[in-house]
């Protein structure tokens, strides 16, 4: 049976090197593995508990929730944005932690990674959804990181998946996260 991975992109661009970042995870996966990259997150209305009301949650979320709660782990590409992560991003974690307790991440292993044009590959952004996605019920996997400086120069001409360096360390990152994943069902 294979693990499902769910991967979450935080830019909106079509040529974010962010997706760029996710499709390598999408053609690297091990055997076993099947990395899913989530579309439409920009259909997703900003958080509301008013909208938030069982027959009436917008379709986009509804969508969200599901693949969430088929995945069995899911895995954040976020660049940064002034210091932070995305609204886009954060949007669909406030989304996926709802119903409170019992949101579609709830317990499941999440891992936040990214690159950026800044001299420490976003960071900063890759904390905050750390800390945003382990308070909404997520199980924060904090030793496996990933954070790729110089994004606009090191990636101009090259794909994500044919730099070797990259293509290396983010097979690690999703054979690591494919082991946690996996765990449960074998145990």
């Amino acid at each position: 049976m294979s693990v499902r991975i769910l991967a979450l992109v935080g830019s909106l661009r079509a040529g974010s090197h962010n997706r760029q970042l996710a499709e390598a995870a999408v053609k690297l996966a091990p055997a076993g593995a099947e990395v899913a990259l989530y579309e439409g997150l920009a259909e997703i209305p900003f958080y509301n508990e008013d909208i938030d009301v069982e027959g009436t949650v917008p379709a986009a979320a509804v969508a969200l929730r599901e693949a969430a709660a088929g995945a069995d782990a899911l895995l954040l590409f976020t660049p940064e944005y002034n210091g932070t992560m995305p609204a886009v991003l954060k949007n669909a974690i406030d989304w996926l932690s709802r119903p409170y307790g019992a949101g579609a991440i709830s317990g499941k292993p999440v891992v936040v990674i990214g690159t950026a044009f800044g001299q420490y590959g976003g960071v900063w952004a890759h904390d905050e959804a750390r800390k945003s996605v382990g308070i909404a019920g997520g199980k924060v996997i904090e030793d496996i990181k990933l954070s790729i400086p110089g994004s606009v120069t090191r990636f101009a001409e090259t794909h994500p998946a044919d730099d070797a360096e990259v293509a290396a360390q983010l097979t690690e990152v999703v054979t690591r996260l494919h082991g946690l994943a996996d765990e449960p069902a074998a145990a």
